[in-house]
């Protein structure tokens, strides 16, 4: 599926859209939903100007100056991951790790061919991170990136599937890619294309789906399960791989499995050692299932889901200088607001967070479901004491960081 553009549009353009009407499809969020979400792949051509995100300038800080470590970085070439040691030695003096990215070795690695793949830029790159929190938080499923970095006519991986859907955003050159449809639909996280060999290069050999060169500012949108290779033209090809790690129905049931299982180990009669004899299990399967079909339906598994849900992610960014100032200089007229990405959520008299969980008097409840309600906006509008506990824990921040 193509979706057509005549040029390069303003990002502002669709007055209150969110990230992916304004920046990666040219389709409305529930038009996306409807006829590509899960579905079938989707090209964009000039989505629009991804340098305020990454660019080249980019790659190189990260690669020469950051002192990452693996496993940030992931090297790659014609197929095969080269290991660590080939392209990682020594801090040098004050920086005792033995695994940072030595940039020579890349640069030789770099020109002899191999592709460099920046691994969770969403953690290193804080306009990316700013990119996939807010696309994460307006699809419903976490979303990290990786940025893929290829010298002119290589290719750094064969055709394979991923296990999440991805968003691919070209920032520099271009590069040919080869779309198939999947041999394995909607695969789980554990059900990797290496699984399907076989099928995986039979399939790539026939007729694709999409056959295109990516060109800075166009935007492939593949579901997982879609098979795909990519190879760099004659130039330096960037990209983003925004990578969607969907919730599925199996996730779910999973969930509902997990906390029915749990409350059966408060049953005497499930712990209850099964009678003599060689009938036994047989005999007892139909007793055991009437148990966990009535556990499945009583059960109720929203905290475990939001539980793993909260594990899946990260907080926005809090600066420990700039949280004690707020806290020392604590005022009712100070402006707050509740840090983002919290996951935060309200169960009885206590808020269960990424950053942990509190207890609360009965009294302070309405002021903490407000603050959740976004309908806070002073340290007085909660009261100076919970405010100031709130600013400790890490739950609330100043506003306007």
């Amino acid at each position: 599926m193509t979706s057509p553009a005549d040029g390069s549009r303003d990002p502002g353009a669709l007055a209150g859209a969110g990230i992916l009407e304004r920046r990666l499809t040219d389709l409305r969020l529930d038009d996306f939903a409807r006829d590509v979400w899960s579905r079938t792949a989707l090209l964009t051509r000039r989505a629009g100007d991804f340098s305020d995100v990454f660019d080249a300038d980019a790659v190189d800080e990260l690669l020469s100056r950051r002192g990452l470590r693996t496993p940030f970085l992931r090297v790659a070439r014609n197929g095969t991951v080269l290991p660590e040691s080939s392209y990682t030695s020594p801090g040098g003096v004050g920086a005792t790790v033995s695994d940072q990215l030595d940039d020579t070795a890349l640069w030789r690695l770099f020109s002899d061919g191999a592709t460099l793949v920046l691994q969770a830029l969403h953690r290193t790159w804080a306009p990316v991170g700013d990119l996939c929190a807010g696309l994460g938080a307006e699809l419903g499923h976490p979303v990290q990136a990786n940025a893929y970095v290829t010298p002119p006519q290589s290719q750094g991986f064969d055709d394979h599937y991923d296990v999440h859907d991805v968003f691919v955003v070209q920032i520099q050159g271009s590069k040919r890619w080869l779309v198939h449809e999947p041999v394995h639909r909607d695969p789980l996280r554990d059900q990797p294309w290496t699984d399907h060999r076989t099928a995986v290069a039979e399939a790539a050999e026939g007729p694709a789906y999409i056959d295109t060169v990516l060109e800075p500012g166009d935007v492939l949108y593949l579901p997982r399960g879609w098979l795909h290779a990519a190879r760099a033209k004659g130039e330096v090809s960037v990209h983003l791989t925004l990578g969607i790690h969907v919730w599925t129905r199996y996730a779910l049931a999973e969930q509902l499995a997990e906390a029915a299982l749990a409350a059966l180990r408060e049953d005497p009669w499930t712990r209850a050692s099964l009678p003599l004899g060689a009938d036994a299990t047989a005999q007892a399967v139909d007793g055991v299932r009437e148990r966990l079909t009535a556990a499945v339906a009583d059960c109720d598994s929203a905290p475990l889901f939001h539980r793993t849900r909260r594990g899946q992610g990260r907080p926005a960014p809090l600066g420990p200088l700039a949280q004690l100032a707020a806290v020392d200089g604590l005022t009712p007229d100070s402006p707050v607001r509740l840090r983002e990405a919290l996951e935060a959520r309200l169960e009885g008299a206590r808020l269960m967070t990424r950053v942990g969980w509190l207890d609360f008097p009965a009294t302070d409840l309405p002021s903490v479901a407000r603050l959740l309600d976004d309908d806070v906006r002073t340290a007085a509008d909660l009261g100076l004491d919970l405010a100031g506990r709130l600013l400790r824990a890490g739950v609330l921040v100043p506003a306007g960081r």
